[in-house]
């Protein structure tokens, strides 16, 4: 039973979010038949693409929250109805102990969500982070405790701003 996350970024546009989710689907589909498990904090952008191909290629879905109040402080709300639908599909949500979403709620994700995963997957450009709960931080993360990366950023590929 493989167990894959995702970390990437929030900001694609939307010819890339189309780009992503097809590379998606060739990196996790080998998967597909041996009980896949996908870890997502669900974020928009990369974190939701992920969750979704999760689903389409017949895996299930775990979802890592930052807080319990993630929904009502961070889901924009044009992207509150994909929020709900994924979640609903999870098999088991992990809820972190922070009432504020903050640096210190999205690394404590991030290190539950590297903990329980054997494989990472990265919808990223290759830039540094700016801080530790970003996706070149969790990249580098993973690569310190010896699991593998898949970096997903097809040609072509655009960030928003």
């Amino acid at each position: 039973m493989p167990r894959i996350g995702i970390t990437g970024h929030m900001n694609l546009t939307p010819a890339t979010e189309k780009l992503v989710t097809a590379v998606l689907h060739d990196v996790l589909a080998p998967y597909a038949d041996n009980n896949l498990v996908g870890v997502s904090c669900l974020a928009r952008g990369a974190d939701q693409l992920f969750a979704r191909v999760v689903l389409d290629v017949g895996g299930q879905l775990e979802v890592v929250l930052p807080t319990s109040t993630y929904r009502e402080q961070k889901v924009k709300p044009e992207n509150l109805a994909t929020f709900d639908e994924l979640l609903g599909q999870a098999v088991d949500a992990h809820t972190m102990p922070f009432t504020e979403a903050n640096r210190e709620a999205y690394e404590a994700a991030n290190n539950t969500l590297l903990d329980t995963i054997e494989r990472l997957v990265a919808v990223w450009d290759g830039q540094p982070s700016a801080d530790q709960g970003g996706t070149g931080a969790t990249v580098e993360q993973a690569r310190q405790l010896g699991k593998p990366v898949d970096v997903v950023w097809p040609a072509g590929a655009e960030r928003n701003g």
